[in-house]
């Protein structure tokens, strides 16, 4: 194991060692690596880095972003990726987490623009570096780029501490995908990375948010 950026960089050798959990995560963390999304979030949040603090920011956000990918629904649920140091690095406690997320919310406007700059920065390298496959290839204002919204709600915790119910009355959170896709008239088509081939389109040649 080498570790490069804000993760480890795992290696396979042939000793005998116990097999690794939740190794399908190295797929997510060689695409933070390759889209320098965790070098652009480390600049970015490092206004709110404490002197001597051990845990940068950036990889505070990268790892509960793992973790709900990896499909966990609350923060202590990033336990997952503590018990994984091989292949996550080191991961910062409940408490840490919890006084960054404070931190941020103090300044959420400010905080949410260096994100999206990073998430920006990290999304154009992604695009450049898949040239014509990207989804923007070729896009113009004849022939534009449509982001499909998809979501799904996912249930956690109930109400205590005033929650608020969500509109189907369970109490969670919704995950928005934004799905790149190509529209021409009576067909659309999401981007072959993430669904396959053509599907007959609704009447309308745009795709709505739903």
């Amino acid at each position: 194991m080498k570790s490069t950026g804000l993760y480890p960089r795992v290696q396979v050798d042939v000793a005998r060692v116990s097999a690794v959990g939740s190794a399908g995560g190295v797929l997510l963390t060689e695409t933070v690596r390759a889209t320098g999304l965790d070098g652009q979030l480390s600049r970015a949040l490092a206004p709110w880095r404490r002197p001597l603090a051990r845990h940068d920011p950036g990889k505070i956000l990268l790892d509960l972003a793992l973790m709900l990918v990896l499909g966990g629904d609350c923060l202590a649920d990033v336990s997952t990726l503590r018990a994984e140091p091989e292949v996550y690095g080191p991961v910062a406690s409940d408490p840490t987490i919890s006084r960054l997320l404070s931190v941020l919310a103090g300044d959420v406007d400010t905080a949410v623009r260096a994100i999206g700059a990073a998430r920006r920065a990290a999304r154009k390298t992604a695009w450049d570096l898949a040239g014509e496959h990207a989804p923007s290839h070729g896009a113009c204002a004849a022939d534009p780029l449509v982001i499909d919204l998809d979501a799904t709600l996912v249930t956690a915790h109930s109400d205590k501490e005033h929650a608020a119910p969500t509109f189907k009355k369970g109490f969670g959170f919704i995950r928005c995908w934004p799905l790149p896709t190509t529209v021409v008239p009576g067909v659309e088509r999401c981007s072959p990375a993430c669904c396959g081939p053509a599907v007959p389109a609704p009447t309308l040649p745009l795709t709505t948010p739903r």
